[in-house]
């Protein structure tokens, strides 16, 4: 499997795929929470149904599941699984999920998160599931992490990678890292997208749509608003954010999107100096309303949120790290500073805002790249073309049809 990014291509689901008889391949993809499910993986779950497949959801039961539902995805819940690792409910989780595969006998389990990742290409061999495929979202570890954290996430993800057939990694540095582990016949950097579709509304539409958030925030037509989005935790480097936000209160007002994350260690419930907005549906909407996004985030597989807001033609300061990296060129598509640096955040937020032809350029070169390099049906259909070439390596007896 050569190493490779995904780019855009013509609209199409990918392979169609049958099982013996002819019957429609099933695939389930596993993750810890419906939320990854429905906010992460919708548009790949959409292309999987595109191609005929019975598409399944397995996580953790939540209240995503009925819009899963809604496109035609089937959601099998593990009540025992959660987020952070327990020893005892692990061990409930796994044997819920090997039940779950028994029963389902889907062709493919696609894992993904970095527990569920781990768990799921165990259990999946175990369960002798024909394909097994994991996405490595991000490592849960950076080269300034302590050296245990280091080991014991590079340990873990190196022993499950020996139980998938493909390994599929958002972004170089991860399949560098655990290149050791993996052999480079079995492993792809596919990057990561997101819907373009939902970016392309005509300019005058946008303004409609950014004068109508903008009043309904309470936003004046004279002032900058600048936005993060994530969830509510401290590895979003929200802390530097709001310190950055009090240094340059006056110029701009400076807001957080996304939901409360109450069950990780480093959960925020604020933080004077930003506004926080909870989680919204209307985020399309939302990025027409911003003058700057920043995402100063200590750890990103491959930001999602910042792919939006390219798309959206935003100018961004991101952090200088894998998983921001991608985004984009620093000072030709957006800005980059230090993780944990407060004072660089600052004087990057500074300096966009201070400077509309800076943020005019560097938004409309944001938007070029993202149409060239963020379309994630291309990226689905790079799981599709996986699995089509692990069932030929294995003399699976699939068919086009």
């Amino acid at each position: 499997m050569p190493e490779s990014g995904a780019r855009p291509g013509p609209r199409l689901p990918g392979p169609r795929l049958r099982g013996p008889g002819g019957r429609p391949l099933r695939v389930a993809h596993l993750t810890t929470v419906d939320m990854s499910l429905h906010l992460l993986l919708a548009t790949e779950l959409r292309v999987d149904l595109e191609a005929g497949f019975e598409t399944y959801g397995i996580s953790a039961p939540g209240p995503y599941v009925g819009r899963l539902e809604a496109i035609g995805v089937r959601h099998e819940a593990l009540p025992a699984l959660t987020r952070a690792w327990h020893p005892r409910a692990d061990a409930a989780a796994a044997r819920e999920l090997l039940a779950v595969l028994r029963r389902l006998r889907p062709d493919v389990l696609h894992t993904h998160n970095p527990k569920t990742g781990v768990l799921g290409r165990i259990i999946g061999r175990a369960a002798r599931v024909p394909v097994v495929v994991n996405t490595c979202h991000g490592l849960w570890a950076q080269a300034h992490d302590p050296l245990t954290r280091r080991a014991l996430v590079l340990g873990a993800e190196a022993v499950a990678g020996r139980f998938s057939h493909a390994e599929l990694y958002q972004n170089a540095d991860d399949r560098r890292a655990l290149a050791r582990a993996v052999p480079a016949r079995r492993s792809r950097v596919v990057g990561n997208g997101i819907d373009l579709s939902r970016f392309a509304a005509d300019p005058g539409d946008r303004a409609r749509t950014r004068a109508r958030v903008r009043a309904a925030l309470g936003v004046g037509d004279g002032e900058l608003l600048v936005a993060g989005v994530g969830r509510q935790v401290a590895e979003k480097g929200i802390r530097e954010y709001a310190e950055a936000a009090r240094a340059l209160a006056g110029k701009a007002r400076f807001a957080w999107v996304g939901p409360a994350d109450p069950d990780k260690p480093d959960a925020l419930s604020g933080a004077a100096g930003i506004e926080f907005l909870g989680s919204r549906d209307d985020m399309p909407d939302l990025y027409t309303a911003l003058d700057v996004f920043v995402l100063p985030s200590h750890r990103e597989g491959f930001s999602r949120s910042a792919m939006e807001a390219a798309a959206g033609g935003l100018p961004m300061v991101l952090s200088d790290i894998r998983g921001c990296r991608e985004i984009g060129t620093h000072g030709e598509h957006l800005l980059l500073t230090p993780p944990g640096d407060a004072r660089a955040l600052t004087a990057a937020l500074d300096r966009l805002l201070t400077d509309p032809g800076l943020r005019a350029g560097l938004g409309a070169a944001a938007r070029r790249r993202a149409g060239r390099h963020f379309d994630q049906r291309a990226v689905a259909r790079v799981s599709l073309e996986t699995y089509a070439a692990v069932a030929r390596a294995k003399g699976l007896p699939w068919k086009a049809g």
